[in-house]
């Protein structure tokens, strides 16, 4: 991409200036941070400074997190789309080696399992705020 430098893999992460990541909107960021923070085993970003406008959480490896944008008049999305209802805008995949113990796990955490499930080795869940994300499982 023209205008930003990439790092290397042997630069130290918090010298380089080519992180990435997805923005989500959340009607609680904080509380949307910390499920995913729990559910990966991530960090909240910079907890202490934490607002309740945004959160974030860091992969703790490489360059990337998932950051939280307060949305005051969030509406849910539907899944799968419904006619003249919010729609997803994007959902998050997750590869485990275990999917049916990813997927309890996810459920003690808060997430809801999607009453739909299209695939065998795909878990569809909802976040707390309704997004819908994806567990599958690894093959090979």
């Amino acid at each position: 991409m023209r205008g930003r430098r990439r790092g290397t893999p042997d630069q130290d992460r918090w010298q380089r200036h080519d992180w990435w990541g997805v923005v989500i909107d959340s009607p609680d960021p904080k509380a949307a941070a910390r499920f995913y923070a729990e559910l990966l085993g991530w960090e909240l970003w910079k907890p202490d400074e934490m607002d309740d406008t945004e959160a974030a959480i860091d992969s703790g490896e490489g360059i990337t997190g998932i950051t939280f944008h307060l949305k005051e008049d969030y509406d849910r999305p539907v899944w799968p789309n419904a006619p003249d209802k919010q729609q997803m805008m994007m959902h998050l995949d997750f590869e485990v080696s275990d999917l049916v113990e990813a997927t309890a796990y996810a459920l003690e955490r808060g997430a809801v399992l999607a009453e739909l499930q299209p695939q065998q080795d795909v878990r569809v869940l909802y976040d707390p705020d309704g997004h819908p994300f994806c567990l599958y499982a690894a093959t090979g």
